[in-house]
């Protein structure tokens, strides 16, 4: 029982640096073109060189 007073706080902390982490990556901009990489992977690439 003497655990929880440790390991309840180290949680919370641990839940707010992730949450901090994922508010910090929609700011940045990190998802703003979901569909881009999509598309990039189906389009035809015609720049590669002939070998």
């Amino acid at each position: 029982m003497n655990m929880l007073i440790y390991l309840i706080p180290i949680a919370l902390f641990m839940g707010g640096i992730g949450l901090a982490a994922f508010l910090w990556s929609l700011k940045s901009g990190q998802y703003d073109d979901m569909d881009g990489a999509a598309w990039r992977v189906i389009a035809q690439d015609d720049d590669k060189p002939d070998a």
